[in-house]
């Protein structure tokens, strides 16, 4: 019999590495995957729904949480909050499911504190200028605000030997394979298995 404790997989990225549609395509694609769902008090961009990408609030609502303990980790990104909710995350765990997270930098420190099991990963663009036209491709953000996370791009980007695994992501699909295979590898390290074979067992 196997019996196992769920592995938690955490994805850190600079903005406009692709974090968030490689998160979203590892979702669709590797089974036995669960997501943790992450609560922001950022506005949704286009697309984003409430609860399945990240869950809104203001910040009121999230200081509560916080006051109350129920993160994971927490961090102040670009101005606004995001935070892991500890309670779902624990459970998943415990009852063997991977989960994974999509952080940044400071969140996955945390992680990485509180477990020390932790796989974390980090994905690059192939250079400052992919990431910069990237950024401006999004439409999304203003001059001040391009050059501020370009700015926080090389912070984190020299974090990265703090990481168990480096993906460049060139292309998503080639990028999908690196992380399907670097979760199905630790799936079978022998580190996070538990065995017994009673067959096996010799008779005293």
């Amino acid at each position: 019999m196997i019996r196992r404790r769920g592995t938690l997989f955490v994805v850190s990225a600079p903005s406009g590495a692709g974090k968030t549609t490689l998160c979203r395509e590892a979702r669709l694609g590797v089974p036995g995957l669960a997501y943790s769902v992450s609560v922001t008090t950022r506005a949704p961009r286009p697309g984003e729904i409430d609860g399945v990408d990240f869950r809104f609030v203001d910040e009121a609502s999230f200081r509560a949480m916080l006051g109350r303990g129920e993160f994971a980790e927490w961090a102040t990104v670009h101005g606004h909050l995001y935070g892991t909710p500890a309670r779902a995350l624990e459970e998943a765990l415990a009852g063997g499911g991977d989960v994974l997270l999509d952080i940044d930098t400071q969140g996955a420190a945390q992680v990485r504190a509180r477990y020390p099991e932790a796989v974390l990963i980090f994905l690059v663009a192939p250079s400052l200028r992919d990431l910069e036209q990237r950024l401006r491709e999004r439409r999304s953000d203003n001059e001040q605000e391009i050059a501020r996370r370009l700015t926080r791009a090389r912070e984190e980007i020299a974090l990265w030997r703090r990481y168990d695994y480096l993906i460049v992501n060139r292309d998503v699909k080639e990028a999908m394979e690196h992380l399907a295979s670097i979760i199905q590898a630790e799936r079978c390290r022998t580190a996070r298995l538990g065995l017994t074979f009673p067959d096996l067992e010799v008779s005293k």
